[in-house]
């Protein structure tokens, strides 16, 4: 009996004993991931970019040459869902620093300079119901074109619309024992498109859409900035037009538009 107690006993004592021991090697666990983000500086993973982009060939009768020789001008962005407007505020300086990046030579009016001249020319009402008939028709009224482009003196137009922005973020390592996050996945993706006009004749000479997704792993509070996303998409559509594709997909191993996308604005 007493054998049968001592047994009991010590049964019992392991079975409590065995607790700690795993709380020790969960701490441990934690600790070593840690230490290895720690020791590594990777706070924040590379991250990583995918573009997928359909394209239009140019169809002007002038070559992509004209486009060093005449005046381009960047209008404000397209962004015809409700649930969208205010989003596309910023896109316009994504683009222009997207094609000072890919297309250095270009002759660009940017946004702001636009605005600027077409409100100085008086063209405010025209210009509002150009941008209300393309919200619902995506074409350029050819007479309301043809007369800013005349007065604002540029050739080409450059009409970017943005359909859809998402932002998401979801956890992939938690410490075992304690309420802390060590890793968290953090994506943006969103669908640009872009359309080349001539303000000469009022038609589309070119046009682009892409989907740009952007991913990182990440133990930082940093969120996926939207601007990575832009100028991804941007880079690529206009790359496209000066290669000549009409689809294609472009990733990080494309180091000329990884250093666009992630290059630090001084």
């Amino acid at each position: 009996m007493e054998l049968q107690q001592s047994a009991f006993i010590r049964a019992g004592g392991i079975g409590n004993m065995t607790h700690p021991f795993f709380l020790r090697t969960e701490i441990r666990v934690a600790g070593l991931v840690l230490l290895i983000l720690f020791i590594t500086g990777c706070e924040s993973l590379q991250p990583r970019w995918t573009v997928r982009t359909t394209s239009t060939l140019f169809s002007s009768p002038s070559d992509l040459a004209s486009l060093e020789q005449e005046a381009v001008a960047l209008f404000t962005p397209l962004a015809p869902a409700p649930l969208l407007r205010g989003d596309e505020a910023g896109l316009g300086l994504y683009l222009a620093e997207s094609i000072k990046k890919v297309a250095p030579a270009w002759k660009i009016i940017d946004e702001q300079q636009t605005i600027g001249l077409i409100n100085r020319h008086g063209l405010r009402e025209e210009y509002t119901r150009l941008r209300q008939g393309a919200d619902q028709s995506h074409i350029l009224d050819r007479e309301l074109l043809q007369k800013i482009g005349k007065s604002i003196g540029a050739r080409y137009v450059l009409q970017p619309r943005v359909a859809y922005i998402s932002q998401t973020m979801t956890n992939r390592l938690e410490a075992p024992v304690a309420p802390f996050l060590i890793l968290q996945t953090r994506s943006a993706v969103m669908r640009l498109s872009l359309q080349l006009w001539d303000t000469v004749s009022g038609e589309p000479i070119w046009s682009s859409a892409a989907e740009s997704a952007v991913l990182n792993e990440t133990a930082s509070l940093d969120p996926m900035f939207i601007k990575d996303a832009a100028r991804a998409a941007f880079g690529s559509m206009l790359t496209d037009l000066l290669t000549r594709k009409t689809s294609s997909k472009y990733t990080r191993l494309d180091q000329f538009l990884d250093n666009l996308t992630h290059e630090k604005n001084e």
